[in-house]
């Protein structure tokens, strides 16, 4: 199965893909404060777009990391993937040509081309398209760096909320999604030079859905 295909699950109830959607993770490094990253996603014309801007600190050193991902609505495929510190022109471009079969990779003033084959997704893509795989055990992703292999694992609760576990290698990364609709990203832990850093979903602002009742009323 590639990220061209449609998940075998029929997804009912809420589609993060139909709406206007954002969130926060709170990032940690050793149960200690190390930043957060902050997600938004919206339909725009013929695509799904999200912005990740990551902004660490605490027990890292400040740093800013800003990702935008320009995706098919349906299959989450990647169709433009931008990365940099948001202040200015982005330090890498991937864009997927479909008419021309081609794609072009930036980083700085340096630019190649490769023939576009199959499907790929980007590193923003891939943890949304992960929200919509349902009951598939193991699964592949072909990213621009290298095919990347998607093993379940045991279901399991994070902060009280049922969760499916996934693990990706090559990285070596877990990323733990709500088993319900929306099918949340709950929890992601990513190995790095400093250690694993863990991003945690940050619970709704209280209050929230008691006002947006109280406006329907």
């Amino acid at each position: 199965m590639n990220g061209a295909e449609l998940p075998p699950q029929a997804q009912g109830g809420l589609d993060f893909r139909a709406q206007p959607e954002a969130f926060t993770l709170t990032l940690s490094l050793g149960g200690r404060y190390a930043g957060q990253q902050e997600w938004a996603t919206h339909p725009e014309r013929s695509a799904l777009v999200t912005r990740v801007q990551t902004d660490f600190g605490g027990v890292l050193p400040e740093l800013r990391r800003v990702q935008t991902s320009r995706m098919h609505p349906r299959f989450l495929t990647s169709l433009h993937y931008a990365e940099g510190d948001g202040r200015g022109k982005a330090s890498f471009e991937t864009t997927f040509d479909r008419k021309a079969g081609l794609i072009t990779l930036r980083q700085g003033k340096e630019e190649a081309t490769a023939p576009l084959t199959t499907e790929h997704h980007d590193p923003v893509s891939l943890l949304l398209w992960l929200r919509t795989l349902g009951d598939v055990e193991r699964t592949h992703a072909q990213l621009t760096g290298g095919r990347v292999l998607v093993q379940r694992l045991a279901d399991t609760e994070v902060g009280g909320v049922p969760a499916r576990a996934y693990f990706l290698r090559p990285g070596g990364a877990y990323v733990y999604v709500e088993q319900a609709p929306p099918h949340r990203l709950l929890r992601l832990i990513q190995p790095t030079d400093f250690g694993p850093v863990e991003g945690a979903l940050q619970p709704p602002r209280k209050g929230q859905p008691e006002r947006r009742r109280r406006r329907a009323a």
